[in-house]
């Protein structure tokens, strides 16, 4: 709607994950680190938690899509499945061609063999599950079981664990232990810092082709970083918001008030830690005044 007016040639705060817009930010970068690093040891599950919207789902695709020729990858991005609809879907992704009427035992041997298969012709399988908090109980032994495959040298199949912070929780309990000592390379992605935020916000805008003065000042990009915690889903809407508004007014560039606006119409965007970050000046020079001042009468008295 707003491209050609602001000099763009694409949305650039679209909420679908892409990859053309990956920003080298340090907590996504240190996560597929770590995600790479844990990949070449070839054993056990690697975790990577953060809250909603912080980026999980773009890294797992930034990942997929950087696999080493070497890595075979099965991906399930809706892991709400049971035991056997697990079965049923990481035979699908390594490839199985197998008859309706297979029982679970013989589907997990047919995983067995193709694993087997796969790992002589030199292929590390991967098996990577997004929004894996929403896995059953039931599902995350199962999922335990799977790692049991291996040969003398290694494990036939990792696992990638990509969830939101109720996954780290469900993992303290007990009955979990088994799975959680599996667990040998884990990330918790954090939320963008204010400097974060400013250069994602340009980032993005210059992918999408913006090129000259700055839509965003750096008071609207701090305005949107305490409003949304730093969360990029959140700097996403509340950035597109302003863009509509400044848009809408017929303006060359983002406005405070456009930003004020399009908090205000989030629902989970943050007006008080706004507020609380406007007046923070305020009482910051009060309260370097009354220092001053009780210094004053301290000498006095002395």
């Amino acid at each position: 709607m707003y491209q050609k007016h602001f000099g763009l040639n694409q949305a650039p705060f679209s909420l679908t994950p892409n990859t053309g817009f990956f920003f080298g930010l340090s907590p996504h970068v240190e996560a597929l680190q770590v995600l790479q690093t844990a990949l070449q040891t070839g054993e056990g599950f690697i975790k990577v938690t953060g809250e909603v919207g912080t980026g999980k789902t773009l890294i797992c695709r930034k990942l997929i899509n950087e696999l080493p020729t070497k890595f075979h990858c099965a991906y399930l991005p809706n892991p709400y499945l049971t035991p056997a609809e697990l079965r049923w879907a990481v035979a699908s992704e390594l490839g199985l061609k197998y008859a309706s009427n297979i029982d679970q035992q013989q589907l997990t041997g047919l995983i067995q063999q193709q694993l087997l298969a796969l790992s002589a012709h030199g292929h590390a399988i991967v098996l990577v599950l997004d929004e894996a908090q929403a896995l059953p109980d039931d599902s995350l032994e199962a999922l335990r079981l799977f790692t049991n495959l291996e040969t003398e040298t290694r494990k036939l199949l990792q696992v990638v664990l990509f969830g939101q912070p109720e996954l780290d929780e469900r993992l303290k309990r007990q009955e979990f232990r088994q799975l959680r000592q599996r667990i040998t390379f884990s990330y918790n992605l954090r939320p963008l810092t204010w400097d974060e935020t400013d250069a994602y916000i340009r980032h993005r805008l210059a992918i999408a082709g913006r090129a000259g003065e700055p839509l965003f000042t750096s008071r609207e990009t701090r305005q949107i970083a305490y409003a949304s915690r730093g969360i990029p889903r959140l700097i996403n809407i509340l950035a597109h918001k302003a863009l509509l508004l400044s848009f809408g007014e017929g303006a060359t560039r983002v406005q405070t008030s456009h930003v004020k606006a399009a908090i205000q119409d989030t629902e989970d965007a943050s007006v008080r830690r706004l507020l609380s970050w406007k007046w923070l000046p305020f009482f910051t020079l009060i309260t370097v005044v009354f220092g001053l001042g009780l210094q004053h009468v301290l000498r006095s008295v002395v």
